[in-house]
């Protein structure tokens, strides 16, 4: 039993990583980028929501009920670590910029960004 609540703890205790990751359609070269401070769960969710025809941004949900899944790639680009203060424990505007710079960097790559609703 207190290996169990030891593992809970350990759980509880954890962070997890966050950063900035990637959706990209190999048929048009579109992508899709969201920064989060959980990418293993939110790319989770995407995942979800795109297989059950439900994602937010129409076109993307569109291109990939079209095409599959297998046309395209989900891939982490970026992670943000935490600060060695402890007391910060809100990296919103940290995230927020981090985006900004993957959607610039991205453009200055020729590649078009999936808009949010169409």
């Amino acid at each position: 039993m207190d290996r169990k609540k030891e593992l809970k703890m350990q759980y509880k205790m954890a962070k997890p990583e966050m950063g900035i990751f990637i959706i990209r359609c190999m048929v048009n070269n579109k992508c899709y980028i969201q920064a989060t401070q959980d990418l293993r769960g939110v790319i989770n969710g995407a995942k979800a929501r795109l297989g059950g025809g439900m994602h937010p941004y129409k076109e993307l949900q569109n291109e990939w009920s079209a095409f599959g899944p297998e046309k395209f790639e989900i891939e982490i680009l970026e992670k943000l670590s935490y600060d060695e203060d402890e007391s910060k424990t809100d990296y919103t505007e940290d995230l927020a910029l981090l985006q900004l710079i993957w959607e610039e960097k991205l453009i200055k790559e020729n590649r078009e960004l999936y808009k949010k609703r169409i």
